[in-house]
């Protein structure tokens, strides 16, 4: 029996209607296997994922398939956003065993939940090498029924394995305790060797990062910005790599020209053939550093990033202003098409678009030149004029017969930017009256933590009111869906579901939310983010590691290899990234010197982990930076008005990786440490405090330089 049609996940219920007798991650699906005494097969995937829908359409769609996997299986469904502690687990132990890793993923496991052989995608016929699906199932369960014994060892051996931490932090003090700081390394002299590692795999032809498949690289891109803030020698090379990198993406397929957005990745090395679909973490990450980028990119004297001197023929740096449309377009489309009912943010749009019940990767994205002149006769008046324009933005977006993605390849030409500001309704509108792709409508806690960041510090740097709006209506959906006194990583239709927040969701929004205080400066952020804080020390680092989920859970059982948390970047910054970030911030706010050596203890390895991986390190680099830059705390304390504003302001354009900003009015109790002794100390005082010039007051490493009034004042104190 398939039981996956009443489960809120999109994904599992895509599975519904398959002849495989699915069943989600349960006691109930580990229960069956035990009592009928055969092994598992796990399927996990996501539902923007194409070659899932693939392999679901070739086998799980096979009634033959099915009635084999009934007879000699219990088949188990995940879908990895909703539980990526299943994923994380299986996945390593995937890799483990097939030497590869990537979604579908197909494990077979003991009824106990140990693994002991699994793959990706398996095609309906052999081809390449590959078995086919049911040569693999067949293979599997004679295995089971001949060489038990053999199976049972190497799953317990792989399971041991897997169950022991491949990272441990030390010195790390216990709640209450304070503890001296021993020193650190050279962070400086890691940071520095990372942008000349990350440099070296630049590809200079096409921009980015390595060679095809070409994926962002987010949590690298922020470090190199941090670092662009931090004054270093190698601070231009970093800001150069950026911005070209940031070049690339924005000015080819990956990015959606017509209605915004980044897809997941690029397949080719020029980054014209996108992998369609659209993940909420992606641009999230990405809307944060183009907006980091626009604050670096108009302080530099042409509004273009240095290039650090490239070879001729590289890419050029991204302008400020290209930089500041993508970051509107991408706003305009999170808001069009992902926001939910209630301020939340969707997890993805799919990767094909279904069109009389087939899958067409992309088709909701590609045009050919019939479709350009069809637009643009509703924009011109004569015929000759709509082919000169049809022209002119098919050749500048390098369309011709046969259906592709926009992808311009290169800047516009302003003669071409004038151009597709007149096409580029006709063609929204066309779009519109097609078939999209579909949406996965979960809220996962993290990944709208990490938008609420992106939207709060756009906000105050782009001097876009309307974000800060949705980003308080965002705050507020997750405030009042995902926390009880414990936070979901997950909600459908406004109602929290499934497993308690990982580590990544409860230091992903200790980070927002102090994001969000310094924005807006309401005090019910900053408290709400130190109940976060409160939970990730108490329940996710225990005994010198840091811990996925819960540390005071059972170690035993099947995802046991989930539990340890990885340094490693992926997608976005590691768990391990977070918490460190949301650390030094809270830190800086409250003056506690445990928290500050809580966060050196983590990144106490930055220069070992950069140098075998630089490009996964980014997200403890960028703290690293922040550590260098102070504490760098700033307070802003004045009646609310012009003069106050335009301090707050002055604050927001700063570069610097370390800065927090606390705001008050200086009425009552002080919200955060940092601004005690700040405010009117009495009723008459709180008069005179209603005109009152507001004052900025500066700290840089625990020594505070005299209050200022002007922005002016402000930006010296600040460089």
């Amino acid at each position: 029996m398939n039981r996956l049609a009443g489960e809120p996940s999109a994904y599992l219920r895509q599975h519904a209607h398959n002849p495989v007798p699915w069943q989600p991650f349960d006691e109930a699906a580990f229960a069956e296997a035990v009592a009928r005494d055969v092994p598992i097969f796990l399927s996990v995937g996501y539902a923007a994922c194409h070659w899932c829908h693939v392999m679901a359409g070739e086998s799980f769609e096979d009634p033959a398939v099915g009635a084999y996997l009934n007879t000699h299986f219990v088949s188990i469904k995940v879908d990895r956003e909703e539980r990526p502690d299943v994923d994380d687990a299986y996945m390593a132990a995937t890799q483990a065993l097939s030497g590869e890793g990537g979604w579908p993923m197909s494990v077979f496991l003991t009824p106990e939940g140990r693994a002991f052989h699994a793959g990706t995608y398996f095609p309906p016929s052999p081809v390449s090498g590959r078995p086919s699906f049911m040569q693999v199932l067949t293979a599997v369960h004679e295995a089971w029924q001949e060489r038990r014994d053999q199976v049972e060892r190497t799953a317990g051996e792989l399971a041991q394995a897997l169950s022991q931490p491949l990272w441990t932090v030390s010195a790390i003090p216990s709640a209450g305790l304070e503890t001296d700081t021993a020193g650190h390394p050279d962070w400086a002299a890691a940071a520095g060797a990372s942008v000349t590692a990350l440099a070296t795999a630049e590809d200079l032809i096409h921009g980015g990062l390595g060679q095809a498949p070409k994926f962002p690289p987010t949590p690298a891109l922020e470090f190199l910005l941090r670092h662009a803030g931090s004054g270093a020698v190698t601070a231009t090379a970093a800001l150069g790599l950026a911005g070209r990198t940031l070049a690339a993406m924005v000015h080819s397929a990956l990015f959606d020209q017509l209605g915004g957005g980044f897809a997941r990745y690029s397949v080719s090395a020029d980054w014209s053939e996108p992998h369609y679909e659209k993940m909420l973490y992606d641009n999230a990450g990405l809307l944060r550093v183009l907006v980091q980028y626009v604050r670096l990119a108009e302080q530099a004297q042409d509004a273009v990033m240095p290039d650090a001197g490239p070879p001729a023929g590289a890419v050029a740096p991204l302008s400020s202003a290209d930089a500041r449309d993508a970051a509107a377009a991408t706003f305009s489309w999170l808001v069009r098409e992902m926001r939910l009912p209630g301020g939340a943010f969707a997890s993805s749009l799919d990767a094909d678009t279904i069109i009389d019940g087939v899958h067409h990767e992309g088709a909701s994205y590609q045009w050919n030149l019939a479709d350009v002149q069809g637009a643009a006769r509703k924009c011109t008046d004569t015929e000759p004029a709509a082919l000169e324009l049809a022209d002119l933005v098919a050749g500048t977006m390098r369309i011709g017969d046969e259906a592709s993605p926009l992808n311009p390849g290169r800047a516009l030409t302003a003669a071409e930017h004038r151009a597709w500001e007149l096409i580029e309704p006709a063609m929204l509108a066309a779009r519109a009256q097609r078939v999209m792709p579909a949406r996965d409508d979960k809220v996962v806690a993290a990944w709208n933590a990490m938008l609420l960041g992106a939207l709060a510090e756009g906000a105050m740097v782009l001097g876009e009111p309307a974000w800060l709006v949705t980003a308080v209506e965002l705050g507020e959906y997750l405030q009042s869906v995902h926390w009880d006194g414990a936070l979901s990583r997950v909600s459908h239709d406004g109602e929290a579901r499934g497993i308690k927040g990982l580590l990544e969701d409860y230091a992903a929004c200790a980070n927002a939310f102090q994001v969000l205080y310094a924005a807006t400066g309401d005090s019910r952020w900053i408290e709400f983010a130190g109940q976060l804080i409160k939970a990730l020390e108490e329940d996710f680092i225990a005994d010198g590691a840091v811990f996925n989920h819960s540390a005071h859970g059972d170690a035993e059982g099947p995802l046991q290899g989930s539990r340890f948390a990885d340094p490693f970047d992926n997608a976005t910054a590691s768990g391990v990234a977070l918490l460190a970030s949301s650390f030094a911030s809270w830190a800086a706010y409250t003056g506690s010197h445990r928290h500050r050596v809580i966060v050196e203890s983590l990144v106490a390895g930055v220069p070992e982990l950069a140098r075998r991986a630089p490009r996964s390190a980014g997200g403890l680099l960028s703290v690293t930076q922040a550590l260098l830059a102070g504490p760098l705390e700033l307070a802003v304390v004045g009646p609310a008005g012009p003069a106050r504003e335009a301090l707050v302001r002055e604050a927001w354009l700063s570069p610097s990786p370390g800065l927090v900003l606390a705001v008050w009015d200086g009425f009552g109790d002080a919200p955060v440490p940092l601004l005690e002794g700040r405010g009117s100390a009495s009723t008459a005082a709180d008069d005179d405090a209603k005109t009152a010039q507001p004052l900025a007051y500066v700290c840089r490493n625990m020594v505070c330089a005299l209050p200022v009034a002007t922005p002016q004042e402000l930006r010296k104190q600040l460089l």
